[in-house]
């Protein structure tokens, strides 16, 4: 892969497992070189395949549609032994069946596919995948789920289908080295215990009566994950809006960690417990330590003047850097660490970051937004066969923003978020639809005060353009270099809706709060 470079931590923080950590206080930053690359670096391919040797058929063993009591899977079965840190979670993998029998299908025409009502264990979030990643699903895909506990169904939703466009770079190492499946977008429909869905092939062109109808992919399965339990959730928790627009700053050294503005309601007395950290937790934490202690779940934001004293300079050099904003990490949102592969994946440099939707739905709550993510997640590394969270960053409607991939806020982190341009770019996915609902102030702001920070740890104007070279996408062909704005939307580098319409318009607003915020 160009200008791939990985590292591993596991190593330097294996001895955490046996060290009782408080959850501890944010501390000022030790100082940082912008442009440094990470500490280590070793040639290894980051796609040698998960920590569990690629145990998929033992932990994705598909259901039978019309056994709805047939026993879990090894990943579904609650792990008893791991951490309260780490939710298990689970996935079930539900394979589509013919919806018409042959007598009632139209001739020449592709068959539908799906599943009839059935009850499930809960579940959140929903999506289809199927076997072949370069096969593109031609048709519509419709779910109705019902709430758990009560006899009300959803209307009939959509699913986004084309996704393929938020994945790895053709022939790279993440790609070509994984079991990767073609998958429509996730959507998330909320704690729910029944389903339905149907998959409707394309219509054949009406002008062209002997055109062969485009058949369904093949090996098509239901996916219904649920998120688990994160910091400072419960069984059967509802949770409510957050009330800030931000997480909050840290608290004073000897005091108690502050925790997210949407983990507003967690007990106070929860974050001063011992805990002890897995190595896969250290590791995540631990290339964020010269920002917040290890095991923090909120990276502390930062004055202006705070940020330019926490980052070296060369001497002369004019600094454009926006103040820190505070960030949720991993372990904030509840990131379970085993899911993902072990080795982190860096690039050379940050030149552009591309802004997506997530295509999950407006229907969230803000205090929801952590198991949304956890569901994403465990949707990208379980069912789609990535190596990790797609995206660099995600921003929820109320403007907290969360740490995405593993590997270090601050580093030039391999993202999977834009097909064809994931070298040297970031990817922030502000959560939700935004082809015909606008998105909040909150997160268009959040979405400026990231890039300002962020973009300038690498010299770079968020009102300026930059040229990137092309891996490969229906829009550029390999090796084309390309003129685009340094923040661009999804749909500059690939012919697709996102990041929607109405998102997509805010753009221009984004880039001038960014480079005013840089002092530009």
């Amino acid at each position: 892969m160009r200008a791939l470079l990985v590292t591993s931590v596991g190593v330097t923080c294996a001895a955490a497992l046996t060290l009782p950590l408080a959850t501890p206080a944010a501390s000022a930053p030790a100082p940082h070189s912008a442009s440094a690359l990470p500490p280590s670096t070793s040639p290894a391919s980051p796609g040698a395949g998960p920590p569990s040797a690629q145990a998929e058929a033992t932990t994705r063993e598909a259901l039978a549609p019309d056994t709805p009591d047939t026993p879990e899977t090894a990943e579904s079965k609650p792990r008893k032994a791991e951490s309260a840190a780490e939710p298990a979670g689970s996935t079930q993998s539900l394979p589509l069946a013919p919806l018409d029998a042959p007598s009632d299908r139209v001739a020449g025409a592709a068959a539908a596919q799906g599943l009839p009502q059935r009850d499930a264990r809960p579940f959140s979030l929903v999506g289809v995948v199927w076997d072949d990643a370069e096969a593109e699903l031609h048709g519509t895909v419709q779910v109705r789920t019902r709430a758990t506990g009560t006899t009300r169904w959803s209307d009939w939703q959509d699913v986004e289908t084309h996704n393929a466009e938020h994945a790895a770079d053709l022939g790279s190492a993440e790609r070509e080295g994984r079991t990767v499946r073609g998958a429509t977008a996730p959507l998330w429909v909320g704690d729910s215990d029944g389903v339905e869905v149907r998959v409707r092939p394309e219509a054949r062109d009406s002008q062209d009566r002997a055109a062969t109808p485009v058949p369904l992919p093949e090996g098509m399965r239901l996916e219904l994950v649920d998120p688990g339990e994160g910091p400072g959730e419960g069984p059967g928790e509802d949770p409510g809006e957050a009330s800030a627009p931000e997480p909050a700053r840290g608290a004073p050294a000897g005091r108690a960690a502050v925790v997210p503005a949407g983990f507003a309601d967690t007990p106070p007395t929860a974050a001063a417990l011992p805990e002890v950290l897995t190595a896969e937790i250290a590791a995540a934490s631990a290339v964020n330590a010269e920002l917040a202690e290890l095991g923090a779940t909120v990276i502390p934001a930062l004055t202006q003047a705070e940020t330019l004293e926490s980052v070296e300079l060369a001497p002369g050099a004019k600094p454009y850097i926006g103040p820190r904003p505070g960030i949720v990490t991993r372990k904030g949102w509840g990131a379970d660490e085993k899911l993902r592969e072990k080795n982190f994946a860096y690039t050379k440099t940050v030149k552009a970051a591309f802004v997506h939707h997530s295509a999950t739905g407006n229907n969230y709550t803000c205090k929801q937004a952590p198991s949304v993510l956890r569901s994403i997640y465990r949707y990208h590394v379980k069912s789609s066969g990535w190596r990790d969270f797609g995206y660099n960053f995600a921003v929820d409607k109320c403007g907290n923003i969360y740490e995405g991939r593993a590997g270090g806020v601050t580093k030039a982190v391999l993202g999977a978020h834009t097909l064809g341009f994931n070298t040297n770019t970031m990817g922030i996915a502000v959560l939700g639809s935004y082809a015909s609902t606008n998105p909040p102030a909150a997160a268009v702001t959040a979405v400026s005060k990231l890039t300002a920070w962020k973009l300038g740890l690498f010299g770079r104007n968020p009102k300026g353009k930059i040229t990137l070279v092309s891996g490969g996408s229906n829009k550029y062909k390999a090796g084309v270099k390309v003129k685009m704005n340094v923040i661009s939307g999804h749909r500059d580098g690939f012919a697709t809706e996102c990041p929607g319409a109405r998102l997509y318009k805010k753009l221009g607003k984004a880039r001038t709060s960014s480079a005013k915020l840089q002092g530009r």
